[in-house]
């Protein structure tokens, strides 16, 4: 699953340099919730958070979703959990996300997402993963998508336990960095490729890519989008993916309906490029 930035340099130099990628964040664009907010609960029966650290948690997460997704809310959010995190052991949160995985995740999976992603894959394209949460719970995320790759924020780690420190927070511009280091490692040209993103702190993202796609908006973001005529797209219909029988029928109708997606992305492509070029 996914590498994080830092590996850029690994790449194969034989890779061809015009691949597509759909980049996709993952909160309230791929899932309907937050991926971090869904694990309070095993955490809590683990015995790693207790129950007023939980519904604190859960409270950030409601006036978080709430008000607003800017920078100083993201900010003080992200040093909460930062703290709430330092010491706890690796192994564990690990083996509790993989544990809990179906359970938690899975009936969270918007069904218009798991379409879009199943077209973008039908078209040839790599899927990224791209997300502040922690790369313990967003590679498992990924990998039950069917991404190829991903990146999380990246936790320090000492003797097993996290510091508390952060040694890279997949966020804002971040985010767009990231993206730029996996183009440069795996070929892709950023003029083609797709990203997928319901927060207007990711604009940094959205502006690196040349197909930007705004998904269930925040109100800056959808007003972005507007005035830059970008697409915006409303998923509502969050489905278990253990429903999603993979029979011929179903594979057909996912496959269709991500690519008309795609296909409709890339008309929006074609036409921005026409008006540049009379403009």
């Amino acid at each position: 699953m996914g590498p994080l930035p830092d590996t850029a340099a690994a790449a194969s130099p034989t890779e061809p340099a015009n691949r597509i990628a759909a980049f996709f964040d993952l909160d309230k664009t791929v899932i309907a919730s937050s991926s971090a907010l869904a694990f309070s609960r095993p955490l809590l029966r683990q015995g790693l958070i207790n129950r007023r650290a939980a519904l604190k948690s859960a409270y950030a997460q409601l006036m978080f979703s709430l008000s607003g997704a800017d920078a100083a809310k993201t900010e003080r959010l992200r040093e909460q959990i930062s703290t709430l995190c330092a010491g706890w052991d690796v192994a564990q949160v690990s083996a509790i996300v993989h544990e809990t995985l179906h359970d938690v995740v899975d009936p969270l999976v918007y069904a218009e997402a798991a379409e879009m992603i199943a077209g973008h894959k039908a078209e040839g394209h790599d899927v990224v993963v791209l997300s502040a949460t922690g790369a313990e719970v967003v590679e498992p995320i990924a990998e039950l998508l069917g991404a190829d790759l991903c990146v999380g924020t990246r936790m320090e780690i000492a003797g097993g336990r996290y510091t508390g420190e952060v040694e890279f927070y997949c966020y804002g511009e971040e985010k767009a960095t990231a993206a730029r280091s996996l183009a440069e490692a795996h070929g892709y040209d950023l003029t083609r490729c797709y990203a997928y993103t319901d927060s207007s702190t990711d604009l940094p993202l959205l502006e690196a890519v040349g197909i930007p796609c705004a998904v269930n908006p925040d109100k800056a973001l959808r007003r972005t989008a507007t005035e830059r005529e970008w697409p915006v797209l409303l998923f509502s219909k969050p489905v278990s993916m253990r429903t999603r029988i993979p029979s011929a029928t179903t594979v057909a109708l996912g496959v269709g309906v991500g690519a008309v997606a795609v296909a409709a992305g890339a008309t929006w492509y074609g036409f921005r490029h026409r008006r540049k070029g009379t403009s």
